[in-house]
């Protein structure tokens, strides 16, 4: 792997400091991963530096974040003078002040390759069980009272059905793909269009307008980066534009979507269903109306995590870190807008 060619080039001596939140723990990096980060690094928790922050904070080279922790303030850019990157674990960058990070000189990098597959294999999941409902099938199946399966508890039909896909990067292009193998008709919406060959490999047809893909689908799914743009950008008119029979489904981030609006339109049959990886906050309040409604899905943001998917964002990480540790150019590197 290249990760591994790089660090022959740091040649002997005391491997660079990585920080890391914890080891284990909700926020932590996964234990699976920690012989091989220690290959290329000393790992120091957030715990070890705050113990020690004198002597450990000109070890500290590179920052590695699992689930957006450790928290990048100003205040702990302020304490690392040898910092040179930080490394994400994912593609989404909404919790980090980019322009902040790049105002002390240090680089930042994602990690887009290692969890497109899985992404996309979470978002055909959620639309597949919300089309056939087979949480509350599931639900019914193990009651206490089952004798049968009431004969109208009917499901939407995926093959043939309309797909929208809002935002056509990796991750939307992968659930093309898969929606092509549903025989599904694939719509999509995008800042840049797709190159003619791609939307002929997946059949896809282009919506240079939002509004007439959520007007045409049985299905959306949102697929975009949280941006000041993308704020909110389905609310209740976009959704008041969608068929009543059609399912809404998030893998992006929550507040991609006004939340209040679709808990009214899920109530008010503006639309049949929703199916969510992702809300606002996570977890969601325990007493939150969409908890109590059973046209909803929701999932703990599960979307990247397989083993394979998280060994894969680490090797990503770590060959980011590497490039930029041994100053040259930093495979996924995100620079400020």
């Amino acid at each position: 792997m290249k990760h591994l060619k790089i660090n022959l080039i740091m040649g002997g001596g005391e491997l660079p400091g990585l920080l890391v939140n914890e080891i284990g723990g909700i926020h932590g990096i996964l234990r699976g991963h920690v012989v091989f980060l220690k290959k290329h690094f000393c790992l120091i928790t957030m715990k070890e530096f705050l113990e020690n922050k004198k002597h450990m904070s000109k070890k500290v080279q590179a920052i590695y974040l699992w689930w957006h922790k450790p928290v990048i303030d100003q205040e702990l850019l302020q304490s690392l003078p040898n910092l040179k990157v930080i490394a994400n674990s994912g593609v989404g960058m909404d919790h980090l002040d980019l322009k902040l990070v790049a105002s002390f000189g240090v680089k930042m990098a994602n990690a887009p390759h290692a969890v497109s597959s899985s992404t996309a294999d979470t978002g055909m999941a959620l639309l597949l069980a919300s089309a056939r409902r087979l949480v509350e099938g599931y639900h019914i199946a193990i009651s206490s009272g089952m004798e049968y399966c009431e004969a109208d508890f009917l499901g939407a039909e995926v093959t043939g059905a309309t797909l929208g896909i809002i935002g056509m990067g990796r991750i939307g292009y992968k659930i093309a793909l898969r929606a092509k193998a549903f025989e599904m008709n694939i719509l999509y919406h995008n800042r840049t269009r797709r190159k003619e060959q791609e939307e002929q490999a997946v059949g896809a047809a282009y919506c240079e307008k939002i509004d007439g893909l959520l007007q045409q689908a049985d299905f959306v799914m949102v697929v975009v980066s949280l941006t000041p743009q993308t704020h909110k950008l389905i609310g209740k008119r976009e959704l008041e534009l969608m068929k009543p029979t059609a399912t809404l489904i998030n893998i992006s981030r929550g507040a991609v979507i006004d939340q209040e609006a679709l808990v009214t339109a899920l109530q008010t049959g503006v639309i049949r269903a929703a199916a969510l990886d992702v809300t606002y906050p996570e977890p969601l309040p325990r007493d939150h109306a969409l908890l109590k409604l059973k046209n909803v899905i929701i999932t703990p943001h599960l979307g990247i995590k397989t083993h394979k998917a998280t060994y894969m964002i680490t090797e990503e990480a770590v060959e980011n870190i590497l490039a930029a540790l041994n100053g040259l150019p930093i495979p996924s590197e995100v620079l400020p807008s």
